[in-house]
């Protein structure tokens, strides 16, 4: 069979304490993440969020080590992949292009174009399609091929979202049943699906099916279980004064535990690898806000990582790509041009000349506002989940 490449996608992050501040810096100069008026203030911005965020976001990849195990994890997955295809008859190059930080996805591509390769697969390792996350990579790398006549003569297939893999939802099952039979009573525990949240403007504005999928996919993975525990699904790492998906997690640990649910399982469904927003923000700002809740028994599933399942899941959505017509960039969800992103604004952009000053005034009013909650730590950033 002839050689192909497979390129996994994710969001990367620092790996020591020194790299928080760059990584930061990354990660707000991109203006999906953060969008403005005027393009020249995303850098400065940037710089601004990143210095005055330091010490915080520091604190808090100290409470897990000293920095983010994503890169060794995905590293590991890529080498589990990669021989799992080549026991199918398969080889494969594996190459890893995170979004903010090293190995960036710039980096992949290089190497890719080195190689030569003829086809390549493009897997992001998200379950669920959102144009944050996974189209936000896809729209990195379609730009890198209408500028390069070289990537163009790459036959390329894209996996979008593939969160209803049998294999992958048995995964899920597998590792739920796992801790459920830790416990003296299993079907008492109180089963809590914990996504990364989006603004609702993503959904509404732009057809961003991320909620469609996560709702389903929880529903996949009760119905792979098949264990009579009641669950909940919510939505962690909201920021800002917008609304972003509901049930905010912390807001639904508090309503469980007014109803008196006691023990409680934590199932992180848009996460196949630790990190910063399992191993610090699910594991002790959440076990916090649930055991201030009365939760007296706060448990949580591991992430996929390595899982055997999960990485037959990997493989066959590789060998299957290959067999299928391409699934090109084009067909992707973009976000429209002017679509509201965070920080939302309140009033709609006017056209004379009065309604430009006052429209400016309004929007450095929320720049400053915005300013203030980084500087304050109030509404804590974990936007993508790497704050």
């Amino acid at each position: 069979m002839d050689r192909v490449g497979v390129l996994l996608l994710n969001l990367g992050g620092p790996e020591q304490l020194q790299d928080v501040r760059p990584f930061l810096f990354n990660l707000f100069s991109d203006p999906e993440i953060i969008r403005l008026p005027f393009p020249w203030l995303q850098k400065p911005l940037a710089w601004f969020i990143s210095n005055a965020r330091v010490n915080t976001s520091q604190e808090n990849y100290r409470q897990i080590g000293g920095g983010s195990p994503l890169r060794k994890i995905t590293e590991a997955q890529g080498e589990a992949l990669e021989q799992k295809l080549a026991e199918t008859g398969q080889k494969a190059d594996i190459y890893i292009g995170k979004r903010y930080w090293y190995p960036f996805t710039e980096e992949a591509i290089a190497r890719i174009k080195r190689d030569r390769l003829r086809k390549l697969v493009i897997l992001p390792l998200y379950p669920q399609f959102s144009i944050s996350t996974s189209g936000s990579s896809f729209r990195v790398l379609e730009e890198m091929w209408e500028a390069d006549p070289m990537l163009r003569q790459i036959e390329y297939t894209l996996i979008p979202s593939w969160y209803d893999h049998p294999l992958y939802l048995q995964a899920m099952a597998d590792l739920i049943a796992q801790e459920l039979d830790k416990c003296p009573n299993p079907d008492d525990i109180h089963i809590f699906f914990s996504a990364h949240g989006v603004p609702q403007s993503y959904v509404e504005e732009a057809g961003d099916p991320y909620q469609a999928e996560i709702e389903a996919c929880t529903r996949l993975i009760m119905k792979t279980l098949s264990r009579p525990n009641a669950h909940t699904l919510a939505y962690q790492s909201r920021v800002g004064p917008v609304e972003w998906l509901k049930p905010y997690t912390e807001e639904a640990l508090q309503e469980l535990g007014a109803e008196g649910v006691k023990n409680l399982l934590v199932v992180p469904i848009s996460f196949v690898s630790e990190h910063i927003e399992t191993l610090q923000e699910i594991d002790i700002e959440y076990r916090e806000v649930a055991e201030e809740a009365g939760i007296t028994n706060f448990l949580r599933v591991p992430a996929l990582n390595t899982h055997t399942l999960f990485i037959d899941a990997l493989a066959d959505l590789v060998t299957h790509s290959l067999k299928e017509p391409p699934v090109t960039f084009k067909s992707i969800t973009h976000p429209k041009k002017n679509m509201k992103m965070y920080p939302q604004e309140r009033w709609q952009w006017g056209l004379t000349t009065a309604a430009e000053v006052w429209n400016g005034r309004l929007a450095m009013l929320g720049f400053f506002g915005l300013l203030i909650e980084l500087m304050t730590g109030h509404g804590p950033l974990h936007y993508v989940g790497l704050l």
